[in-house]
């Protein structure tokens, strides 16, 4: 999954993966977005800090894992 910074300063998923503005990528599983917030990655990659709501909106993004193909790899 994309989440982007626009030029605007709004922390927003990019589903098309086209969106403009700074991005970084993140595996759709809660536990991936979560080490994400907490050890600081996606604040640092995005050039920002993330309030709580957006911290909420890319965690309501967010898919199951059950709905995604492939292996943890997305290789198998």
């Amino acid at each position: 999954m994309r989440i982007v910074r626009t030029t605007s300063g709004e922390v927003i998923p990019d589903e098309s993966g086209r969106a403009a503005g700074r991005g970084a990528y993140v595996c759709r599983t809660g536990d991936c977005l979560d080490k994400a917030l907490t050890k600081g990655a996606l604040s640092r990659a995005l050039k920002t800090s993330l309030p709580q709501e957006a911290r909420e909106a890319l965690a309501g993004s967010l898919t199951n894992t059950e709905d995604i193909e492939g292996g943890a790899r997305g290789q198998e």
